[in-house]
């Protein structure tokens, strides 16, 4: 399956649908007094759609890369004016100050600190407007409490949700290559530390609310870490041969109205994000054409169900989208 007009079109209408659609939300706001009760607008002046703050950048994510991608289609400019409209010096000035609070420590750590990092470098691509010179100021903080994080953080988590460690990573390592060499120093010598010597992988998967593969997202940051040479060896070791047509299949997803199984479409899509982009690493003496077609059976899975209940609809194309731009 490959990006259309036709996808991105429909992409660009549902998240433009939810991006600034304020209810439901689910805040994650540590309050330390009774003026820290505020409405989800008040609190974050862009970010205040998409039933949370992490779904939100990621929809904006998915909104200017479309805009990137096919920028005659008829959606374009209703991405632009209401982009130009959110990502003003003021409104970014509050998303900004809300990380000072001291009980912001831990908000979005580390999935939304990935995603907006992620976003403000799709953002850097669109010359033609300010959105990214407006957005740098919230981008470097997010990027300082990454580098700390990764300093106190002993272990990774290798769960398949939002405390993924190796996800976040992912996405922070494409904006870092880019601008801060320090950040991409200290992620690649983090990882290195924690997943290289992992083998013979045998984690139960997946979870019953899970949207990503703890084995599948711990390779792709390895992929993107190690030269190609050595990735292989690793992954060769990680995932002995046979493996995976044991522990991969599509996820079935039993009620798309409980926000929690949804999860189980976004892990079929980000299975196939990951296996294609993996496989890109592998010659096919090592597996790339099965891992192509399994990618493929997963994405097959999904893509019906990106748009239809709101508990996925407010974030599942994003997944789709990484996962139909990823090489194959």
């Amino acid at each position: 399956m490959e990006l259309t007009e036709d996808i991105a079109r429909n992409f660009a209408r549902i998240a433009l649908g939810h991006v600034a659609r304020e209810y439901p939300n689910k805040l994650d706001h540590v309050m330390a007094s009774n003026a820290d009760a505020q409405t989800p607008r008040a609190l974050h002046p862009c970010f205040f759609g998409s039933y949370d703050w992490h779904s939100c950048v990621h929809g904006w994510w998915t909104l200017l890369t479309l805009r990137r991608l096919y920028p005659d289609m008829p959606e374009a400019a209703d991405i632009t004016q209401s982009a130009e409209a959110t990502f003003t010096t003021q409104k970014l000035a509050v998303e900004a100050a809300y990380l000072d609070r001291p009980e912001s420590r831990g908000f979005e750590r580390p999935y939304g600190w990935g995603w907006l990092l992620f976003l403000h470098h799709e953002a850097s691509r669109h010359a033609d407007c300010e959105w990214a010179a407006r957005m740098g100021p919230l981008a470097r903080k997010f990027a300082t409490m990454l580098r700390g994080y990764l300093e106190v953080l002993t272990y990774p988590i290798t769960v398949g949700t939002h405390f993924n460690t190796a996800f976040a990573l992912v996405l922070a390592r494409e904006w870092a290559v880019a601008r801060d060499p320090e950040l991409v120093d200290a992620i690649d010598s983090w990882s290195l530390r924690v997943f290289s010597d992992r083998a013979d992988y045998r984690g139960w998967e997946p979870g019953g609310d899970e949207f990503l593969s703890p084995a599948l997202m711990a390779a792709l940051l390895m992929r993107r870490v190690m030269p190609q040479d050595e990735f292989r060896a690793w992954y060769r070791a990680f995932m002995p041969a046979g493996r995976m047509e044991e522990m991969f299949s599509p996820a079935d997803v039993s009620d798309r109205s409980d926000g929690k199984i949804a999860h189980l479409d976004g892990l079929n899509l980000s299975r196939a994000w990951c296996l294609r982009e993996i496989s890109a690493g592998m010659g096919e003496a090592e597996g790339s054409g099965p891992m192509q077609e399994m990618g493929r059976r997963h994405l097959d899975a999904a893509m019906p169900h990106v748009a239809g209940d709101y508990m996925g609809e407010h974030w599942l194309a994003s997944f789709a989208l990484l996962a139909l731009l990823a090489p194959h």
